[in-house]
Protein backbone atom coordinates (compact mmCIF):
# COMPACT_ATOMS: atom_id res chain seq x y z
CA UNK A 1 0.00 0.00 0.00
CA UNK A 2 1.26 3.36 -0.77
CA UNK A 3 1.18 6.04 1.95
CA UNK A 4 1.63 9.71 2.23
CA UNK A 5 2.52 12.07 4.89
CA UNK A 6 0.71 14.14 7.01
CA UNK A 7 1.31 17.71 5.47
CA UNK A 8 0.83 15.96 2.18
CA UNK A 9 -2.87 14.59 3.09
CA UNK A 10 -3.51 18.27 5.21
CA UNK A 11 -2.39 19.63 1.63
CA UNK A 12 -4.77 18.06 -0.30
CA UNK A 13 -7.57 18.15 2.23
CA UNK A 14 -7.26 21.81 2.81
CA UNK A 15 -6.90 21.04 6.58
CA UNK A 16 -3.70 22.03 8.58
CA UNK A 17 -1.18 19.76 9.61
CA UNK A 18 -2.30 19.78 13.14
CA UNK A 19 -5.87 18.79 12.21
CA UNK A 20 -4.63 15.93 10.51
CA UNK A 21 -2.69 14.50 13.02
CA UNK A 22 -6.03 15.34 15.92
CA UNK A 23 -7.65 12.87 12.82
CA UNK A 24 -5.32 10.33 12.80
CA UNK A 25 -4.75 9.55 16.67
CA UNK A 26 -9.02 9.68 17.34
CA UNK A 27 -8.82 6.80 14.52
CA UNK A 28 -10.97 8.68 11.80
CA UNK A 29 -8.84 7.90 9.15
CA UNK A 30 -8.43 4.24 8.13
CA UNK A 31 -5.91 2.28 7.48
CA UNK A 32 -3.71 5.45 9.02
CA UNK A 33 -0.42 3.73 11.02
CA UNK A 34 2.43 5.45 13.23
CA UNK A 35 5.50 4.80 12.17
CA UNK A 36 8.57 5.68 14.99
CA UNK A 37 6.71 9.67 15.99
CA UNK A 38 4.70 10.34 12.15
CA UNK A 39 1.53 8.96 11.11
CA UNK A 40 1.29 7.57 7.35
CA UNK A 41 -2.34 7.69 5.62
CA UNK A 42 -3.13 5.65 2.94
CA UNK A 43 -2.62 7.32 -0.65
CA UNK A 44 -5.98 6.80 -1.38
CA UNK A 45 -7.69 7.77 2.11
CA UNK A 46 -10.65 10.37 1.83
CA UNK A 47 -10.97 13.46 3.88
CA UNK A 48 -12.97 12.15 7.44
CA UNK A 49 -14.18 15.46 7.26
CA UNK A 50 -16.47 15.05 4.44
CA UNK A 51 -17.91 11.86 6.29
CA UNK A 52 -20.07 11.44 9.47
CA UNK A 53 -18.91 11.00 12.40
CA UNK A 54 -19.56 7.73 14.38
CA UNK A 55 -22.14 7.64 17.36
CA UNK A 56 -20.62 8.55 20.89
CA UNK A 57 -21.33 4.81 21.76
CA UNK A 58 -18.84 3.31 18.92
CA UNK A 59 -16.38 5.44 20.09
CA UNK A 60 -13.21 3.33 22.24
CA UNK A 61 -13.92 4.36 26.01
CA UNK A 62 -10.95 6.91 26.29
CA UNK A 63 -9.77 5.43 29.90
CA UNK A 64 -8.23 2.68 27.79
CA UNK A 65 -6.27 4.30 26.11
CA UNK A 66 -4.95 3.56 22.27
CA UNK A 67 -6.45 3.41 18.87
CA UNK A 68 -8.11 -0.36 17.44
CA UNK A 69 -6.62 -1.21 14.03
CA UNK A 70 -7.88 -4.33 13.46
CA UNK A 71 -5.09 -5.01 10.98
CA UNK A 72 -2.85 -5.40 13.92
CA UNK A 73 -4.73 -8.14 15.66
CA UNK A 74 -2.42 -11.69 15.23
CA UNK A 75 -2.49 -10.30 11.65
CA UNK A 76 -0.36 -13.58 10.30
CA UNK A 77 -3.13 -15.77 11.61
CA UNK A 78 -5.33 -13.68 10.02
CA UNK A 79 -3.18 -14.10 6.78
CA UNK A 80 -4.01 -16.50 3.75
CA UNK A 81 -0.75 -17.55 2.08
CA UNK A 82 0.17 -20.89 0.01
CA UNK A 83 1.95 -23.59 2.16
CA UNK A 84 5.82 -22.36 2.20
CA UNK A 85 4.81 -18.64 1.73
CA UNK A 86 4.58 -17.95 5.15
CA UNK A 87 7.92 -15.89 5.87
CA UNK A 88 7.04 -14.50 2.84
CA UNK A 89 3.83 -13.03 3.96
CA UNK A 90 5.23 -11.36 6.82
CA UNK A 91 7.75 -9.30 4.58
CA UNK A 92 5.43 -8.31 2.03
CA UNK A 93 3.72 -6.32 5.06
CA UNK A 94 4.17 -2.82 5.75
CA UNK A 95 6.69 -2.06 8.82
CA UNK A 96 5.32 -1.22 11.40
CA UNK A 97 3.01 -3.19 13.92
CA UNK A 98 1.31 -5.52 11.62
CA UNK A 99 4.50 -6.70 10.27
CA UNK A 100 6.14 -6.59 14.02
CA UNK A 101 3.34 -8.68 15.47
CA UNK A 102 3.56 -11.16 12.17
CA UNK A 103 7.01 -11.65 13.04
CA UNK A 104 6.25 -12.17 16.81
CA UNK A 105 3.82 -15.01 15.93
CA UNK A 106 5.92 -16.42 13.14
CA UNK A 107 8.47 -17.31 15.75
CA UNK A 108 6.15 -18.62 17.83
CA UNK A 109 4.68 -21.14 15.78
CA UNK A 110 7.64 -22.41 14.20
CA UNK A 111 9.05 -23.27 17.76
CA UNK A 112 11.08 -20.44 18.99
CA UNK A 113 9.61 -18.79 22.12
CA UNK A 114 12.94 -16.46 22.67
CA UNK A 115 12.73 -14.64 19.36
CA UNK A 116 8.72 -14.28 19.51
CA UNK A 117 8.67 -13.37 23.89
CA UNK A 118 11.40 -10.26 22.74
CA UNK A 119 9.56 -9.24 19.84
CA UNK A 120 5.74 -9.65 21.58
CA UNK A 121 7.26 -7.41 25.13
CA UNK A 122 8.23 -4.41 22.39
CA UNK A 123 4.04 -4.55 21.60
CA UNK A 124 2.98 -4.90 25.65
CA UNK A 125 2.65 -1.14 26.36
CA UNK A 126 1.45 -0.02 22.60
CA UNK A 127 -1.23 2.63 22.39
CA UNK A 128 -2.75 0.39 19.65
CA UNK A 129 -4.77 -1.66 21.86
CA UNK A 130 -4.90 -4.86 18.75
CA UNK A 131 -1.11 -4.85 18.71
CA UNK A 132 -1.17 -4.43 22.49
CA UNK A 133 -3.63 -7.28 22.93
CA UNK A 134 -1.85 -9.73 20.28
CA UNK A 135 1.33 -8.70 22.19
CA UNK A 136 0.17 -9.88 24.89
CA UNK A 137 -1.05 -13.25 23.90
CA UNK A 138 2.16 -14.05 21.98
CA UNK A 139 4.31 -13.22 25.57
CA UNK A 140 2.07 -14.92 27.58
CA UNK A 141 2.58 -18.44 25.74
CA UNK A 142 5.82 -17.90 24.22
CA UNK A 143 7.44 -17.48 28.24
CA UNK A 144 5.73 -20.75 28.79
CA UNK A 145 8.36 -22.95 27.33
CA UNK A 146 10.96 -20.78 28.53
CA UNK A 147 9.73 -21.23 32.37
CA UNK A 148 8.78 -17.70 32.75
CA UNK A 149 5.60 -18.62 34.37
CA UNK A 150 5.04 -15.09 36.51
CA UNK A 151 5.13 -13.51 33.30
CA UNK A 152 2.68 -15.92 31.91
CA UNK A 153 0.36 -14.88 34.09
CA UNK A 154 0.82 -11.26 34.16
CA UNK A 155 -0.01 -11.42 30.47
CA UNK A 156 -2.90 -13.14 30.82
CA UNK A 157 -4.01 -11.17 33.12
CA UNK A 158 -3.74 -8.28 31.37
CA UNK A 159 -6.14 -9.82 28.29
CA UNK A 160 -8.47 -10.39 31.56
CA UNK A 161 -8.27 -6.69 32.22
CA UNK A 162 -8.81 -5.63 28.78
CA UNK A 163 -12.05 -7.61 28.57
CA UNK A 164 -13.28 -6.08 31.84
CA UNK A 165 -12.29 -2.58 31.03
CA UNK A 166 -13.55 -2.70 26.84
CA UNK A 167 -17.54 -2.76 28.46
CA UNK A 168 -20.32 -2.90 26.15
CA UNK A 169 -19.30 0.36 24.35
CA UNK A 170 -16.61 -0.91 22.22
CA UNK A 171 -17.73 -3.74 20.38
CA UNK A 172 -14.73 -4.30 17.68
CA UNK A 173 -12.74 -3.81 20.63
CA UNK A 174 -14.81 -5.96 23.01
CA UNK A 175 -14.46 -8.46 20.10
CA UNK A 176 -11.34 -8.48 20.11
CA UNK A 177 -10.44 -8.63 23.82
CA UNK A 178 -12.98 -11.86 24.39
CA UNK A 179 -11.28 -13.71 21.36
CA UNK A 180 -7.86 -13.57 22.81
CA UNK A 181 -8.94 -13.68 26.27
CA UNK A 182 -10.49 -17.03 25.89
CA UNK A 183 -7.66 -18.13 23.86
CA UNK A 184 -5.86 -17.87 26.66
CA UNK A 185 -8.12 -19.97 28.87
CA UNK A 186 -8.92 -22.61 26.87
CA UNK A 187 -6.13 -23.50 25.27
CA UNK A 188 -4.23 -23.53 29.13
CA UNK A 189 -7.42 -25.08 29.99
CA UNK A 190 -8.22 -22.97 32.66
CA UNK A 191 -11.90 -21.37 33.34
CA UNK A 192 -13.54 -18.64 30.84
CA UNK A 193 -12.17 -15.15 32.41
CA UNK A 194 -15.32 -13.82 33.96
CA UNK A 195 -17.23 -11.57 31.21
CA UNK A 196 -16.72 -12.96 28.05
CA UNK A 197 -19.49 -13.50 26.35
CA UNK A 198 -20.76 -16.58 23.73
CA UNK A 199 -19.19 -17.00 20.77
CA UNK A 200 -21.89 -15.87 18.76
CA UNK A 201 -22.19 -12.22 20.44
CA UNK A 202 -18.70 -11.73 18.80
CA UNK A 203 -17.32 -13.82 16.17
CA UNK A 204 -19.00 -11.90 13.32
CA UNK A 205 -17.17 -8.47 14.37
CA UNK A 206 -14.04 -10.82 14.38
CA UNK A 207 -12.17 -10.90 10.59
CA UNK A 208 -12.37 -14.24 8.93
CA UNK A 209 -8.73 -15.70 9.49
CA UNK A 210 -9.65 -14.95 13.52
CA UNK A 211 -12.87 -16.12 12.99
CA UNK A 212 -12.02 -19.61 11.71
CA UNK A 213 -9.39 -19.62 14.92
CA UNK A 214 -12.39 -19.05 17.43
CA UNK A 215 -14.41 -21.58 15.90
CA UNK A 216 -11.28 -24.05 16.80
CA UNK A 217 -11.37 -22.61 20.16
CA UNK A 218 -14.73 -22.77 20.41
CA UNK A 219 -14.34 -26.86 19.30
CA UNK A 220 -11.25 -26.86 21.96
CA UNK A 221 -14.07 -26.36 24.53
CA UNK A 222 -16.46 -28.47 23.65
CA UNK A 223 -13.95 -31.12 23.48
CA UNK A 224 -12.97 -30.19 27.03
CA UNK A 225 -16.45 -30.95 27.84
CA UNK A 226 -16.20 -34.62 26.35
CA UNK A 227 -18.52 -33.19 23.65
CA UNK A 228 -16.47 -34.69 21.06
CA UNK A 229 -19.39 -35.14 18.40
CA UNK A 230 -20.41 -31.12 18.48
CA UNK A 231 -16.19 -30.45 18.62
CA UNK A 232 -15.66 -32.20 15.38
CA UNK A 233 -18.73 -30.98 14.04
CA UNK A 234 -17.40 -27.23 13.97
CA UNK A 235 -14.37 -27.92 13.11
CA UNK A 236 -15.70 -29.65 9.40
CA UNK A 237 -18.13 -27.01 8.99
CA UNK A 238 -15.13 -24.59 9.76
CA UNK A 239 -13.04 -26.38 6.95
CA UNK A 240 -15.49 -26.45 4.89
CA UNK A 241 -15.97 -23.00 4.88
CA UNK A 242 -12.96 -21.47 3.99
CA UNK A 243 -11.05 -21.66 7.11
CA UNK A 244 -8.39 -24.31 5.01
CA UNK A 245 -7.26 -21.04 3.36
CA UNK A 246 -5.47 -19.54 6.42
CA UNK A 247 -3.31 -22.16 7.47
CA UNK A 248 -2.67 -21.58 11.32
CA UNK A 249 -5.96 -21.58 12.31
CA UNK A 250 -6.41 -24.82 10.06
CA UNK A 251 -3.83 -26.57 11.83
CA UNK A 252 -5.27 -26.18 14.79
CA UNK A 253 -9.01 -27.05 13.62
CA UNK A 254 -6.97 -30.47 11.95
CA UNK A 255 -5.72 -31.18 15.64
CA UNK A 256 -8.44 -30.93 17.78
CA UNK A 257 -10.65 -33.05 15.37
CA UNK A 258 -7.29 -35.51 15.63
CA UNK A 259 -8.00 -34.96 19.61
CA UNK A 260 -12.07 -35.93 19.09
CA UNK A 261 -11.47 -38.89 16.63
CA UNK A 262 -9.52 -40.70 19.04
CA UNK A 263 -11.78 -39.88 21.36
CA UNK A 264 -13.98 -41.43 19.78
CA UNK A 265 -12.16 -44.35 18.75
CA UNK A 266 -11.91 -43.66 14.60
CA UNK A 267 -8.51 -43.58 14.15
CA UNK A 268 -8.85 -43.66 10.34
CA UNK A 269 -10.31 -40.05 10.59
CA UNK A 270 -7.99 -38.85 13.09
CA UNK A 271 -5.07 -40.06 10.98
CA UNK A 272 -6.42 -38.00 7.52
CA UNK A 273 -6.99 -34.66 9.89
CA UNK A 274 -3.24 -34.92 11.22
CA UNK A 275 -1.65 -35.99 8.24
CA UNK A 276 -3.41 -32.50 6.88
CA UNK A 277 -2.15 -30.64 9.41
CA UNK A 278 1.72 -31.74 8.80
CA UNK A 279 0.89 -30.76 5.46
CA UNK A 280 -0.02 -27.11 5.97
CA UNK A 281 2.57 -27.33 9.13
CA UNK A 282 5.84 -29.05 7.66
CA UNK A 283 6.14 -26.92 4.49
CA UNK A 284 6.90 -23.40 6.99
CA UNK A 285 8.09 -25.25 9.76
CA UNK A 286 4.99 -24.46 11.51
CA UNK A 287 5.15 -27.23 14.17
CA UNK A 288 4.37 -25.89 17.38
CA UNK A 289 1.07 -26.99 17.74
CA UNK A 290 1.64 -30.12 16.80
CA UNK A 291 3.70 -30.20 20.38
CA UNK A 292 1.83 -28.36 22.12
CA UNK A 293 -1.21 -30.78 21.47
CA UNK A 294 0.87 -33.94 21.22
CA UNK A 295 -0.37 -35.45 24.28
CA UNK A 296 -4.15 -35.04 23.41
CA UNK A 297 -3.37 -36.76 20.22
CA UNK A 298 -3.64 -40.28 21.34
CA UNK A 299 0.31 -41.34 20.53
CA UNK A 300 -0.90 -40.60 16.77
CA UNK A 301 2.66 -38.85 16.29
CA UNK A 302 4.43 -41.74 17.39
CA UNK A 303 2.02 -43.45 14.40
CA UNK A 304 2.39 -41.53 12.00
CA UNK A 305 4.69 -38.92 11.78
CA UNK A 306 7.68 -40.59 13.96
CA UNK A 307 8.33 -43.36 11.07
CA UNK A 308 8.37 -41.34 8.02
CA UNK A 309 9.80 -38.36 9.93
CA UNK A 310 11.96 -38.79 12.56
CA UNK A 311 14.34 -35.72 12.67
CA UNK A 312 10.66 -33.47 12.83
CA UNK A 313 9.06 -35.69 15.25
CA UNK A 314 12.25 -35.28 17.72
CA UNK A 315 11.78 -31.22 17.09
CA UNK A 316 7.92 -31.31 17.83
CA UNK A 317 8.95 -33.65 21.02
CA UNK A 318 11.05 -31.46 22.44
CA UNK A 319 8.25 -28.47 22.03
CA UNK A 320 5.99 -31.07 23.86
CA UNK A 321 8.68 -31.14 26.80
CA UNK A 322 9.19 -27.18 27.53
CA UNK A 323 5.47 -26.52 26.92
CA UNK A 324 4.16 -29.39 28.91
CA UNK A 325 6.55 -28.16 31.56
CA UNK A 326 5.21 -24.45 32.03
CA UNK A 327 1.72 -25.88 31.20
CA UNK A 328 1.71 -27.44 34.07
CA UNK A 329 3.12 -25.13 36.49
CA UNK A 330 0.13 -22.74 35.27
CA UNK A 331 -2.83 -25.19 35.42
CA UNK A 332 -2.07 -27.79 38.05
CA UNK A 333 0.76 -27.12 40.19
CA UNK A 334 -0.43 -29.23 43.15
CA UNK A 335 0.17 -32.74 41.39
CA UNK A 336 4.46 -32.10 41.65
CA UNK A 337 5.11 -33.31 38.65
CA UNK A 338 6.44 -32.08 35.65
CA UNK A 339 5.06 -35.12 33.47
CA UNK A 340 6.86 -34.14 30.41
CA UNK A 341 10.04 -34.62 32.08
CA UNK A 342 8.93 -37.71 33.89
CA UNK A 343 7.67 -40.00 31.54
CA UNK A 344 8.96 -40.63 27.81
CA UNK A 345 6.73 -39.36 25.18
CA UNK A 346 5.69 -43.13 24.60
CA UNK A 347 4.73 -43.65 28.27
CA UNK A 348 3.00 -40.52 28.28
CA UNK A 349 0.79 -41.52 25.01
CA UNK A 350 0.04 -44.98 26.14
CA UNK A 351 -1.22 -43.29 29.34
CA UNK A 352 -2.87 -40.75 27.77
CA UNK A 353 -5.28 -43.22 25.88
CA UNK A 354 -5.39 -45.32 28.93
CA UNK A 355 -6.89 -42.42 31.12
CA UNK A 356 -9.25 -42.40 28.36
CA UNK A 357 -10.26 -45.86 28.35
CA UNK A 358 -8.78 -47.21 26.03
CA UNK A 359 -8.18 -51.05 27.02
CA UNK A 360 -4.51 -52.24 26.51
CA UNK A 361 -5.14 -54.45 22.98
CA UNK A 362 -6.52 -51.04 21.22
CA UNK A 363 -3.54 -49.31 22.70
CA UNK A 364 -1.43 -52.29 21.28
CA UNK A 365 -3.04 -51.90 17.91
CA UNK A 366 -3.00 -48.57 17.71
CA UNK A 367 0.76 -47.91 17.93
CA UNK A 368 1.93 -51.09 16.21
CA UNK A 369 3.44 -52.82 19.47
CA UNK A 370 2.96 -55.97 21.62
CA UNK A 371 0.65 -56.39 24.38
CA UNK A 372 3.23 -56.74 27.04
CA UNK A 373 4.72 -53.60 25.83
CA UNK A 374 1.68 -51.47 26.31
CA UNK A 375 1.71 -53.43 29.76
CA UNK A 376 5.07 -52.44 30.13
CA UNK A 377 4.78 -48.66 29.23
CA UNK A 378 2.07 -47.97 31.82
CA UNK A 379 3.39 -49.62 34.87
CA UNK A 380 6.75 -47.72 34.16
CA UNK A 381 4.20 -44.55 33.77
CA UNK A 382 2.11 -45.65 37.30
CA UNK A 383 5.40 -46.20 39.26
CA UNK A 384 6.71 -42.57 38.33
CA UNK A 385 3.56 -41.06 39.06
CA UNK A 386 3.03 -42.71 42.28
CA UNK A 387 -0.16 -44.23 41.50
CA UNK A 388 -1.65 -47.56 41.12
CA UNK A 389 -4.64 -47.47 39.02
CA UNK A 390 -5.71 -46.02 35.48
CA UNK A 391 -8.52 -43.59 37.33
CA UNK A 392 -5.33 -41.78 39.05
CA UNK A 393 -3.50 -41.33 35.95
CA UNK A 394 -6.21 -39.24 34.63
CA UNK A 395 -5.15 -35.96 36.71
CA UNK A 396 -1.97 -36.43 35.15
CA UNK A 397 -3.20 -36.25 32.00
CA UNK A 398 -3.59 -33.00 29.35
CA UNK A 399 -7.49 -33.81 29.66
Amino acid sequence: MDYRTVREAAEEWNLSPRKVQKLCIDGRIPGARKFGGAWAIPAGAANPEHAARPPAAEQPPSALGGLLDQANLMPLMNTPFPPGQCRQAVEAMPPGPRRDIALAEYHYFTGRPEEAARAAEAYLTSEDRAARLSACLIYAYANLPLGHIQRTRFALGELNASLTAAGEKAPAFRAAAAFLAAAGAVLLHLPLPKGVPEMQGFLPLLPPGLRAFALYISAHYRYLQGDYGPSVGLVEGALAMGAEGYPIPAIYLHLVAVMDYMSLKQTGKAKEHLLAAWALARPDDLIEALGEHHGLLGGMLEAVLKPQWPEDFKRIIDITYRFSAGWRKVHNPETGHDVADDLTTTEFAASMLAARGWTNQEIADHMGVSLNTVKSHLSEAMEKLGVTNRKDLKKYMLQ
